[in-house]
C-alpha cells in the first residue's frame, strides 16, 4: 500500500452502527487524544462522550458512549420493537438513525431534538478543528444519509432536516469514525458483507421493517452485500450503512493474509447476535500475486500466416503472451493450439480479436492466480552506448537480463554480433548502479 496506508477489514458478523465503528476504530488504535480534540471542536453542545472497557459476551472491548442532556429511546428494547406500554427511558447514546425528518412532519414525542439539514452539517463540519481527510469523510457520509432519506421521503435531498442523523450524537458519531480511520492511515477497506436482523422497529416515523428504508435505500444505491439473518432485531443503522458506504473500497479477502492489529467495538442493544463490530489491520502475505486470465482455443483450418497475423494483433492488443502449441484433433487432425496470456480487463478485447481472425467458434478462459518477480529496468552504460537491462527480485532473490531492444540496437550500431554485446551489457549491468526507469 502507497504512502504507507493500511488495509482495514471490518467484519460486520453482527452489524454495524456510527458507535460501534468509532470504538472498533479506537480499540484498533486511533489516537484517542486526537479524536476529543477534534470532538470539542465541534460546535455544537448537550453531550459527553464516555470512552471504556466492557465485556460482551464474555469478550473484552471498547465502549464509545455519547451521553446525551435529553433522555431517549434509543436502548429501549421494549419500545424500539413495538410495545405501546413501554415506559424505559434510556439517558445515554441515540445511534438509531432511522429515517429523517423533513418539511411537513410534526414531533412523534416531546423530547429537545434539534433538526438540521445539509447546510448546517456542513457549517458545523467546516467551523470543527478537522484534517482535510477527516472532514471530507465525514461530509461523504452525511452526503450517503441524506441521499438516503432524500429518497425514502420523496423529497429533495436539500430539503431533508435530519432528526436522528442530525442531532448531536450521530454528528459526534460520524466525526469519531471519520477522524479515527484518518489517523489510522486507513488506504483500503474490506467490507465483505453487512449481517442485517428482521422484523420491525420503532422510529420517528413509527413501526418501520428491517432494514429500515434508509439503510435499504444504502445498500441499494452502492451495491454493499446484505445478508438477512434470523435475529429479530436492527443490526444495521443508517449511520452504520453510511459509513460502510463511503469507506468500503473491497468485498473480497486475499486468499491469505497476516492480522496486525485487531479492534472490538462493542454495540448497545442487545440482540441474539453478540452485538460488537471487529475491526482488523491485515496485511496480504504476498504482495507479489495477481491474477492473470489464459485464453485458449484449437484451430485445424487457418494458414500458418492467418496465425502469425493473428499473434500480431493479440500482442498488439495487449497479449502479454501469446503462443501456438501443434496438437492433433479429433480424427486425428493436425492443429494448433492457441494459448494468450492476458489481463482479465484485456480479455474481451483479445477474445474479439481471435473470433475475428480464425476459424474457432469457441474460446477458453481460466482465470488463473500468479506470483510475479518485481522488476525495475536500468540503464548502463557500455563501450557502444547506453542500454537497458532488466533486474527482477523476489524473497532475496535477484535476476538480471539485458533487454533485446537494447541489444539489438547496439548490435546495428557496433557490428558487433548478439553474444558479444549481450554478454557487455550484462558485465555493465553487474557493475553499474545506473538510473533507475519505471516499468
Amino acid at each position: 500500500m502507497e504512502n504507507g496506508k493500511k488495509t482495514l477489514y471490518l467484519e460486520c458478523e453482527s452489524g454495524i452502527s456510527g458507535d460501534m465503528a468509532a470504538a472498533a476504530l479506537l480499540d484498533l488504535g486511533a489516537d484517542e487524544t486526537v479524536l476529543r480534540k477534534a470532538l470539542q471542536s465541534l460546535p455544537v453542545g448537550g453531550y459527553e462522550v464516555h470512552i471504556s472497557r466492557v465485556k460482551k459476551s464474555g469478550l473484552d472491548m471498547c465502549d464509545f458512549d455519547v451521553l446525551l442532556e435529553h433522555e431517549n429511546h434509543d436502548h429501549d428494547m421494549e419500545y424500539l420493537h413495538g410495545h405501546e406500554h413501554a415506559h424505559e427511558h434510556v439517558h445515554g447514546h441515540h445511534d438509531h438513525g432511522s429515517e429523517a425528518h423533513h418539511h411537513g412532519h410534526g414531533h412523534e414525542h416531546s423530547h429537545p431534538h434539534e433538526h438540521r439539514g445539509m447546510a448546517e452539517i456542513r457549517e458545523i463540519l467546516e467551523q470543527a478543528e478537522l484534517t482535510p481527510g477527516a472532514r471530507k469523510l465525514a461530509l461523504r457520509i452525511f452526503e450517503i444519509l441524506a441521499e438516503a432519506e432524500a429518497k425514502a421521503h420523496g423529497v429533495p435531498k436539500d430539503q431533508v432536516h435530519f432528526h436522528e442523523v442530525g442531532a448531536v450524537d450521530s454528528i459526534v458519531d460520524i466525526t469519531a469514525a471519520a477522524v479515527c480511520l484518518d489517523n489510522l492511515n486507513i488506504g483500503e477497506v474490506i467490507l465483505p458483507v453487512l449481517k442485517e436482523g428482521t422484523g420491525t422497529i420503532r422510529c420517528q416515523h413509527g413501526i418501520l421493517p428491517v432494514p429500515v428504508p434508509a439503510v435499504a435505500n444504502i445498500v441499494n444505491t452502492y451495491g454493499l452485500p446484505l445478508h438477512i439473518t434470523g435475529i429479530h432485531g436492527e443490526l444495521v443503522t443508517p449511520t452504520g450503512a453510511a459509513i460502510a458506504a463511503a469507506v468500503r473500497t473491497c468485498g473480497t479477502l486475499p486468499d491469505h493474509f497476516t492480522v496486525e492489529r485487531i479492534g472490538m467495538g462493542a454495540g448497545k442493544r442487545d440482540y441474539e447476535a453478540p452485538g460488537f463490530l471487529r475491526a482488523m489491520l491485515i496485511r496480504a502475505e504476498s504482495e507479489n500475486q495477481d491474477q492473470i486470465m489464459k485464453l485458449e482455443t484449437n484451430v485445424d483450418d487457418c494458414s500458418g500466416e492467418n496465425l502469425g497475423y493473428t499473434l500480431n494483433r493479440l500482442m498488439e492488443a495487449g497479449a502479454r503472451d501469446a503462443h501456438f502449441i501443434p496438437v492433433y484433433m479429433k480424427k486425428n487432425r493436425p492443429g494448433y493450439q492457441l494459448n494468450v496470456i492476458c489481463t482479465p480487463e484485456d480479455a474481451p478485447e483479445l477474445e474479439r480479436i481471435i473470433f475475428e481472425e480464425t476459424s474457432t467458434i469457441g474460446i477458453r478462459k481460466m482465470l488463473m492466480k500468479r506470483t510475479v518477480m518485481d522488476r525495475e529496468i536500468r540503464t548502463v552504460q557500455t563501450p557502444f552506448g547506453e542500454a537497458k537491462i532488466k533486474i527482477c527480485r523476489y524473497q532475496g532473490i535477484e535476476k538480471r537480463f539485458p533487454e533485446y531492444e537494447s541489444v539489438n540496437a547496439l548490435c546495428r550500431k557496433s557490428g558487433k554480433n548478439y553474444q558479444e554485446v549481450y554478454r557487455m551489457v550484462e558485465e555493465a549491468g553487474r557493475k553499474d548502479s545506473g538510473s533507475s526507469d519505471s516499468m
